[in-house]
């Protein structure tokens, strides 16, 4: 396949979308460094980012808490594999490639975001992204201000994961939603938009290696795609 064309794993995720626009949760997994034990949890794919220059390296698009355990499994491991099943088509993606979480700039946990940057695999999606100068935050925030009002008050809780102190009277405290506050705004609402804009972040997947199964056809299909050194993808068919 050429470095240039968009993978047909790609293309068969975004037609199947173009049906089926609500089969966008997908479930990810990583190791816990200190076990080891995988985990599990689901997520809501964004959308692929794919360099201008190199549309063949879609990049897999998430979001999430900065504080969330997934984080420090996944910089002590970045590798991880998303399962994504469509029902509408009974198709199966398996994609596994190498993480990175991208919190606000302030966070101490950046660095560890630019580091991967700085040492990305030659012609992958972030290296290919990082010398088109893409703006990580700048999608950040675009990404933050796209979610609803509900969805932003999340980020406020504490921390997801913790111990619920007070029960479930103090969660009722918690604010449901959040809208963007103006200028002149009261200060209680600024400073939980600041608190969710911090604890936001984005969840990035530079895809390797996908396991791509088709039960919608007679007979069954099964695909192994993976990334080479020039950026482009093999294949080859395997059984169902």
């Amino acid at each position: 396949m050429a470095a240039s064309a968009v993978p047909r794993w790609k293309t068969a995720i975004t037609n199947a979308l173009a049906d089926h626009e609500k089969a966008i949760v997908v479930q990810l997994a990583s190791i816990d460094p200190t076990t080891p034990v995988p985990h599990v949890r689901s997520l809501i794919f964004r959308e692929f980012i794919s360099p201008r220059s190199k549309p063949s390296l879609p990049l897999f698009l998430t979001t999430t808490d900065i504080r969330t355990p997934k984080i420090s499994q996944i910089i002590s491991n970045p590798h991880v594999e998303v399962a994504w099943w469509i029902e509408g088509t009974q198709e199966q993606f398996r994609i596994s490639g190498i993480a990175s979480a991208i919190p606000a700039p302030t966070n101490s946990l950046y660095k560890h975001f630019l580091h991967n940057v700085e040492h990305a695999v030659p012609n992958s999606a972030v290296a290919t992204l990082k010398d088109e100068h893409f703006d990580w935050e700048a999608k950040r925030k675009e990404s933050f201000e796209n979610m609803s009002a509900h969805m932003k008050a999340s980020w406020c809780r504490p921390t997801p994961g913790s111990p619920l102190e007070g029960g479930e009277e103090e969660a009722k405290k918690w604010p449901i939603r959040l809208e963007e506050p103006s200028e002149d705004g009261d200060e209680e609402a600024k400073k939980n938009w600041d608190t969710a804009l911090g604890n936001f972040a984005l969840l990035i997947v530079d895809p390797t290696d996908v396991d791509y199964v088709e039960l919608g056809v007679i007979p069954n299909r099964r695909t192994r795609f993976w990334r080479t050194s020039d950026g482009s993808w093999d294949s080859e068919a395997t059984v169902p």
